[in-house]
């Protein structure tokens, strides 16, 4: 599966701006959502190959986006990448049983993000 469409779902600009310069290298077309619920519509309204989400933002946590966007028919086959400063175990296993496929730790670095890209390509 190419990567042509990655959405972004982030609160943070700083973070929008940071994860949306690293991930023009890849060529994809890149959207951003500022909270949960306008990730929830953008997955479904522009079906993006691989989501980065952020867990705690506002209206919608990204657990709470994942685990609707994982579920819905539409929008299930669809890659979830939490990116966030929580990284104990317990929020890496929370985050797998709301379907997401993986999680990054903030701070990251460029090469995390693109290796996950390529490995969802």
């Amino acid at each position: 599966m190419a990567v042509n469409k990655i959405l972004i779902v982030e609160d943070d600009p700083v973070q929008q701006q940071c994860l949306s310069e690293i991930l023009h290298a890849t060529g994809a077309e890149i959207i951003i959502g500022s909270n949960g619920q306008q990730g929830i519509l953008l997955a479904e309204s522009e079906k993006p190959d691989l989501i980065f989400m952020d867990i705690v933002m506002p209206e919608v946590d990204g657990f709470s986006a994942c685990r609707q966007i994982t579920n819905a028919a539409s929008t299930k086959g669809i890659p979830v990448i939490i990116v966030s400063s929580k990284h104990e175990d317990a929020d890496r296993v929370w985050a797998q049983l709301q379907g997401a496929s993986a999680m990054i730790a903030k701070p990251y670095s460029s090469q995390e993000i693109l290796d996950q890209v390529e490995a969802f390509s």
